[in-house]
């Protein structure tokens, strides 16, 4: 019921009396005061007027299953949410669930990780009340083959979502980082488990750096915040909203081809590394050239002194010659 009332409080304007509160719920006036004090507990500032009832006067920064679901206006994404105080990873909890029967849509999210994963297996500290670390379950009907793209639409997702709220841009570095001023915002990791020719289920991890003010010396370099970018404080489960909300938006363009042929332009609009010199770091040979957007598959085309050349997601990594991008 405490979801209940935050949700109608926030949909108000003005006040809501503690008698429509019972009869909407069908409870009893102690019930109802019960709940408000729970959340006035948890931070939310509840004005309390005789003969007008209650008015939600500020909302905490604070991620809980019932913030989350109060903001909520997706339509199937959080229709589950999985919200822990502190989580090992969020990508690993979530192939729990879905391999426990998880619905598409059903994501996981922490206040922190103690053992956050990150792309190649490398870790990453997610403090607490810093940050956004969440991932989502999905169980595409698609081919294995094209699941690699995901992790394309969510980094335009993440982009959209950060830029709308800001009013900053967050670009792009191919495939999958956020960039803001020349530094990493976000980063997105995306797993798979499939059958040579069947999803079992894909989950995409996202990592945001918000309310951080510094970052510890061997990554201040190359890491930034909304904060740091921007010097304003952020509502975090607003932003979740908004990255869920673009993410339906863009996955749902993607089920119609099950490529990105419908979202290549917006993509290289958002890409940092466009028009740039980029260094591909193939293991077979590594090789520079200067970028030029991707195909309706995802692949980096970059074009070299001697010819153009596609570059897959997760075959290689990409650099900027001249810094981070």
């Amino acid at each position: 019921m405490k979801t209940e009332i935050l949700t109608l409080l926030r949909e108000t304007d003005g006040y809501v009396s503690g008698q429509e509160l019972c009869e909407k719920f069908g409870v009893s006036r102690t019930a109802v005061w019960k709940a408000i004090n729970q959340l006035k507990e948890a931070g939310y500032e509840i004005e309390a007027v005789q003969n007008k009832g209650y008015r939600l006067v500020s909302v905490p920064d604070i991620l809980s299953e019932s913030e989350l679901q109060s903001v909520r206006k997706t339509r199937w994404i959080g229709e589950k949410i999985a919200f822990f105080d502190v989580v090992d990873s969020t990508n690993t909890r979530a192939k729990q669930l879905a391999e426990e029967g998880a619905p598409n849509g059903t994501y996981v999210i922490a206040e922190r990780q103690d053992a956050g994963k990150g792309r190649r297996g490398r870790g990453f500290d997610s403090p607490a009340g810093q940050g956004i670390w969440m991932t989502l379950v999905l169980k595409p009907e698609i081919d294995p083959n094209h699941a690699s793209m995901i992790t394309l639409v969510t980094a335009l997702a993440v982009s959209k979502a950060i830029t709308d709220m800001t009013g900053r841009p967050a670009g792009i570095k191919w495939p999958n980082d956020i960039i803001m001023s020349g530094k990493k915002v976000c980063g997105i990791l995306t797993e798979m488990s499939a059958q040579f020719d069947y999803v079992n289920h894909i989950v995409v991890g996202i990592g945001v750096n918000v309310q951080n003010k510094s970052f510890p010396k061997d990554i201040e370099s190359v890491a930034t915040s909304l904060f740091i970018e921007t010097k304003e404080h952020y509502h975090r489960a607003e932003l979740v909203e908004r990255i869920w909300e673009a993410f339906e938006h863009y996955y749902e363009i993607f089920l119609q081809t099950e490529d990105l042929s419908g979202l290549v332009n917006e993509y290289n609009s958002h890409l940092v590394n466009m028009h740039q010199q980029v260094k591909v770091l193939d293991p077979k040979e590594p090789f520079e050239g200067k970028a030029m957007g991707i195909t309706p598959k995802g692949e980096l085309i970059v074009d070299t002194w001697e010819s153009r050349k596609l570059v897959s997601t997760g075959e290689v990594s990409v650099r900027g010659i001249y810094g981070y991008v």
